[in-house]
């Protein structure tokens, strides 16, 4: 695999997205190498610091395989950054990656946390308001990862990839685990025992808890 973009952006103007009317998912190439430190990449902006950014999601990559599949899908080429991404990289299909796995990249470490849930603001960035139902189901969510290694990275770096020893979830797992209503409890313990995002890592441990209080409960009844 090989690095073929690195794409940051500026807070911009937003129509029908965010109530502050302002996001940072217009992210452009930029030229020459970047820094990237434990809170993402130098010259990067996030807007919603609530559902985006943080350690342990400091940075999202994109594969070309899922740009050929969206370009033929959408019926026109699509320019790296079109989705948000800091890192666009060739060969990588997100749908093959697992949590935790490791990505080395110029000077830096990554390690995957979480896959990219779609929020409101990708579908009118994609100027379709159908698009978070299309994302979806094409299961090509992207990956974000935390910064085990500061460091540059620049378009041109190779990219190698490194297996979890621990846990195996696959991130398309988490995906789509995420969209179901009352996952089980097996699942759940798996997910948690993973090096999952802070913010998958808090909604599957309410979700545990209310299977446990469900089960505790079914349980006194009988």
């Amino acid at each position: 695999m090989r690095l073929l973009s690195v794409n940051v952006g500026l807070e911009e103007p937003i129509e029908g997205a965010k109530s502050s009317g302002k996001t940072g998912i217009f992210k452009r190439p930029t030229h020459g190498p970047v820094r990237v430190t434990k809170d993402g990449l130098a010259g990067d902006e996030i807007s919603d610091k609530e559902n985006h950014g943080g350690v342990d999601q400091a940075v999202y990559l994109f594969g070309s395989p899922d740009y050929e599949w969206w370009s033929e899908e959408l019926g026109r080429e699509l320019a790296p950054g079109t989705f948000g991404e800091n890192l666009t990289v060739s060969g990588l299909e997100s749908a093959g990656a697992y949590i935790g796995d490791r990505f080395s990249i110029g000077s830096a470490v990554l390690e995957v946390t979480a896959p990219r849930i779609p929020c409101v603001t990708l579908a009118v960035r994609m100027g379709d308001p159908a698009f978070l139902k299309r994302f979806r189901r094409a299961e090509r969510p992207g990956l974000y990862c935390r910064v085990i290694r500061p460091g540059e990275v620049a378009a041109g770096d190779p990219v190698e990839s490194g297996a979890y020893s621990g846990e195996r979830v696959p991130a398309i797992e988490l995906f789509r685990v995420f969209f179901e209503p009352d996952p089980d409890e097996v699942t759940l313990r798996r997910h948690l025992a993973a090096p999952i995002a802070v913010r998958a890592r808090e909604m599957n441990e309410r979700r545990l808890a209310r299977v446990l209080e469900r089960d505790a409960e079914t349980r006194s009844i009988v």
